[in-house]
């Protein structure tokens, strides 16, 4: 059973919210976006609301409870139980309710909003107590995930077993209940937040006596059925009511999961941080064997001991390449083990005693002491981006939620595992495992099919069972992540109908009219109601891409499959580290994340009337306006969604036999303007006044605001570049058609760079990548300038071929094989390098530049480059040639081709590139060379420095080239 789409509730509500100056939307396409979370399942909502203050919240609630409409409460809208998710509205508190109100190092407390990010309000805590203290909770999704969710699911986060669940740092929380009163609830009761609202105080006073005869009348019952074990969260925490824990209101409803009162504040205790700390990783044969240690490991006092499975380590070799998992030890499962202490020799020692006790028992494979922070981030990741890495792994096998949070008691984890295991067999399912190990608590992904009858039929059966399996281990259905939708029709399994009806009276008290977040815990729904992947049409969508080569399987089609390939874990909603997603970081809006553009694709596939009408839709176009084709989601996406590729695909289709966008033409078709321009540049330089270029621009559909480039001759370029070699030569040079109409000094220090090395070079500037086509969405011309690409290229030889411009060579590499799918065009994607490529192997066969580097240099990389070759590319060539001080912008540029020339983006363009960019210029010491292999990027620097020459910023050929005076910036 799925969710008809739901009409928008009474244009009277609406407009009633609108009229009160609270912003709120009911378009098709923020309800697409806000159909989903991180969970199994998919409904529409009624409405979404953007609240600012708790003071809107309540008026919001009012005017819903008048009209009987339910209410959400999202944050980050992680959720992996379907808890953010529902028919309602929805309140969105990430958006403008994310700010840190105050912080008492006193007291130790924090007071925050509901929708700030848990990693901001770490990194916000170190800031202001000078790296003193710090929020503990810290699940894997800390980086999107927020306060609100976190207490809503009582996350516990991979240090759980030093700091425990967010219960334990929860003092007080400001709700505002069902009825619209403003309460504040503590670890002693419940009080009005302003003591002249007479209607507040009476609502206060209601819910303290009837809570005070809920627990009065439960005593021996609380006491026995609730808190067994550390990660003990299905259900309602009610035993905190009991008088020995001091009627602890607050506590209590951490965990409640939106259904009885919505958050719009939180007091949080802060932890200090610790002076030393260090990982040690070990390697087991499976993860039964690694639980099997775990009590031992916790006697050392660890702070955090969590796991993974070598499912998820191969995949994230296979995305992401050998480097991102050089550090895990021998074995097939590992434990990550983190101690901290005084300091480092206290800590190593704790490590080296650890190390040896574990030896004795004799089940671990090979451990690992990793003392530098950069070695433990990247090990660190590989477990943080294990829910996503585990959805589709290297084997092609998808692996879903359902029963990914069970816990329990960590002596009781390896047994429960091994019996896990054989109900998996027993079903013909796989599990991927990685999870909280020194909490007893498993993230288990299952290569459930969701698609068939036949497979929520074992779906369905499995849950049951598996629930079965948990209880007998004294276990928790869920451990951190809650019950939602996912778990909520098995809590009878765990618990008896007296705490059953015990929770029921508790969500009554608060919510009288079950108008918050309904089908959560009490009264649920059915689990196998309302799943994203059922009841989706069986068509065909015909693509220029191979989408095959994304993982797709037989019996679906390519771009449905693909579009379905985002989960909602919602990486893409991070504010800092990688690249991913540059218009996200700019606007905030869920609209302009990766995942929002992937629920909008996915309501396409499902939703349209025909194939005609999907393509046509103006929300996807909408969608993916603001997408700057930066491809950084194919790498930084922990399941690899490639939005640039589902953009050119939707364009190409979108604008078939229709007018285009006028920079379609002009900057589209880019390379066949360049070849009238070689030939007509000086005259062209001459003509393009300050006031004629401005017209020209606004003929293409550019910006006014960005100075177009100088024009490049073929004679300029006959000077700087000796074109031709034959196929006798050791490589070949690509000179791109960027590099030869507006850098041609570029080609010339590439060429002579590689040569410089002993080898001889074939140099080639008749073969095209077709990027601009690509990026544009006119694939038939984009295929057919590959394939003649394909014929010139594919010689018969494994000599490397080497592209100046990163962009172009990314496109060679990953675009090329996917518009011409022959083995032709796969043996010259293989051979194909960035420069910066290139450099690195020279470096490593021995060569020395001749020409002397400077000692440091500030580095914008490609986004293309990070993506397709790797994001320490440019960072390890530098290193490979000595230069070993680098300050790299890791973001997008926001030119990214030609989104930022485009006039309606160009604002945009500037907010993208204040994020990393225009910060690394500004820092940049004047002698310090700043290096821009794209050309892209290189006017973005252009832009930001006023510098309107082409030594605004150089190419790595040009710090290297043997006749460049290059390094110092004039």
């Amino acid at each position: 059973m799925t969710s008809a789409p739901v009409r928008s509730p009474a244009p009277v509500l609406v407009q009633r919210v609108r009229e009160l100056g609270i912003e709120i939307d009911d378009s098709s396409r923020r309800l697409a976006e806000y159909s989903y979370d991180a969970s199994n399942y998919r409904i529409p909502p009624a409405a979404v609301v953007f609240p600012r203050s708790a003071e809107e919240v309540a008026a919001v609630v009012t005017v819903c409870a008048g009209a009987g409409v339910p209410i959400i409460g999202r944050g980050g809208g992680t959720s992996m139980a379907g808890n953010a998710i529902g028919r309602g509205v929805v309140l969105d508190f990430s958006r403008h309710m994310n700010r840190v109100i105050s912080v008492d190092t006193d007291s130790r407390t924090a007071v925050v909003e509901p929708g700030i990010v848990i990693s901001e309000l770490q990194r916000e805590l170190v800031a202001r107590t000078a790296g003193a203290f710090t929020f503990a909770p810290d699940p894997s999704s800390k980086t999107r995930a927020t306060v609100g969710g976190a207490v809503g699911n009582d996350a516990c986060g991979n240090h759980s077993v030093r700091y425990g669940r967010t219960a334990d740092h929860t003092v007080a929380m400001d709700v505002v209940t069902a009825e619209g009163h403003l309460l504040r609830v503590t670890r002693s009761g419940v009080a009005a937040v302003h003591s002249e609202d007479a209607a507040a105080v009476d609502a206060a006073e209601r819910i303290s006596r009837e809570l005070h005869a809920l627990a009065a009348d439960n005593l021996a019952l609380f006491r026995v059925e609730l808190g067994r074990i550390p990660r003990q969260v299905s259900g309602f925490h009610l035993s905190h009511l009991l008088p020995e824990n001091g009627f602890d209101v607050a506590r209590a409803l951490v965990g409640s999961e939106g259904t009885c009162a919505v958050i719009v504040s939180v007091t949080v205790t802060v932890v200090p941080v610790p002076p030393a700390a260090l990982l040690l990783c070990l390697g087991y044969e499976d993860v039964v064997a690694a639980a099997a240690d775990v009590m031992a490991i916790l006697e050392f006092s660890p702070a955090a001991v969590e796991g993974i499975d070598d499912n998820i380590a191969q995949t994230m070799e296979f995305r992401r390449g050998p480097d991102s998992v050089r550090g895990l030890p021998a074995g097939n499962a590992w434990l990550y083990v983190d101690l901290d202490g005084a300091d480092t020799a206290e800590v190593e020692d704790k490590a080296a005693r650890l190390l040896e006790a574990l030896g004795r028992l004799g089940r671990v494979k090979e451990g690992r002491i990793v003392t530098d922070p950069a070695d433990r981030t990247a090990l660190w990741r590989v477990r943080e981006d294990g829910a996503g890495l585990a959805t589709r792994l290297a084997s092609g096998v998808e692996s879903w939620g359902g029963w990914e949070d069970a816990a329990v008691a960590p002596e009781n984890l390896s047994a429960y595992l091994a019996d896990l295991n054989v109900l998996l067999t027993e079903h013909g399912l796989t599990g991927v495992m990685y999870g909280h190990f020194g909490a007893g608590c498993m993230h288990v992904r299952i290569t459930f099919d969701q698609r068939t009858e036949a497979g929520r039929r074992v779906m369905y059966d499995f849950l049951r069972a598996a629930a079965r399996v948990v209880v007998e281990h004294g276990g928790s259905l869920s451990g951190e992540h809650g019950d939602g939708r996912a778990r909520s029709e098995l809590l009878p399994v765990m618990y008896s109908p007296r705490m059953l009806d015990a929770f029921a009276r508790f969500k009554q008290i608060w919510d009288p009219r079950g108008i918050l977040n309904p089908g959560s815990i009490t009264d649920p729904e059915p689990m196998m109601d309302n799943l994203m992947l059922q009841g989706i049409p069986q068509r065909e969508w015909k693509t220029t891409f191979d989408l095959h080569q994304i993982g797709t399987r037989a019996d679906l089609d390519p771009f449905v499959h693909a579009t379905q390939s985002c989960v909602g874990v919602g990486k893409c909603r991070t504010t800092s580290g990688g690249v991913m997603c540059p218009s996200f970081r700019a606007t905030g809006d869920e609209k302009d994340s990766t995942r929002g553009r992937a629920r909008v694709l996915q309501e396409m596939v499902r939703s349209s009337p025909t194939v005609a009408d999907g393509w046509a839709s103006k929300d996807v176009a909408e969608s993916l306006d603001l997408c700057l084709s930066c491809k950084a989601c194919s790498s930084d996406c922990p399941v690899g969604v490639d939005m640039a590729t589902y953009k050119s695909e939707f364009l190409d289709h979108h604008y078939a036999r229709r007018l285009r966008p006028l920079s379609h033409y002009s900057l589209g078709w880019l390379p066949l303007w360049l070849k009238v321009t070689q030939r007509t540049a000086p005259l062209l330089n001459r003509l393009l006044t300050p006031r004629i270029a401005a017209l020209a621009a606004r003929l293409g559909g550019l910006t006014t605001e960005r100075p177009l480039p100088r024009f490049a001759s073929a004679k300029e370029l006959g000077r700087e570049l000796r074109i031709g070699g034959g196929r006798d030569a050791d490589v070949v040079l690509i000179v791109d058609t960027f590099t030869q109409g507006f850098r041609p000094e570029v080609a010339g220090a590439a060429q002579r760079v590689l040569e410089d090395s002993g080898r001889s070079t074939e140099c080639r500037t008749d073969v095209c990548c077709a990027l601009t086509w690509i990026s544009t969405g006119q694939l038939k011309t984009a295929r057919k300038h590959l394939t003649k690409t394909v014929a010139a290229l594919d010689d018969g030889t494994d000599r490397p071929i080497v592209v100046t411009e990163p962009s172009c060579a990314a496109a060679f590499r990953k675009d090329m094989p996917e518009l011409v799918p022959t083995a032709a065009a796969r043996r010259v994607a293989a051979r194909v390098q960035s420069f910066a490529g290139a450099v690195i192997d020279q470096a490593s066969a021995g060569w020395v530049p001749s020409a002397p580097v400077p000692e440091s240099v500030t580095v914008q990389t490609h986004c293309h480059e990070y993506a397709v070759f790797g994001n320490a590319t440019q960072r390890t060539a530098l290193a490979s040639v000595g230069i070993e001080s680098v300050r790299e912008a890791t973001g997008c540029c926001g030119v990214a081709g030609n989104f930022g020339f485009e006039s309606r983006h160009y604002e945009l363009s500037m907010k993208v590139a204040e994020q990393a960019l225009a910060p690394a210029v500004r820092a940049a010491e004047p002698d310090t060379p700043i290096l821009t292999d794209g050309f892209s990027c290189h006017m973005q620097v252009r832009q930001l420095t006023g510098d309107l020459t082409s030594d605004a910023s150089v190419h790595l050929a040009q710090i290297l080239d043997p006749r460049s005076t290059k390094g110092p910036r004039p």
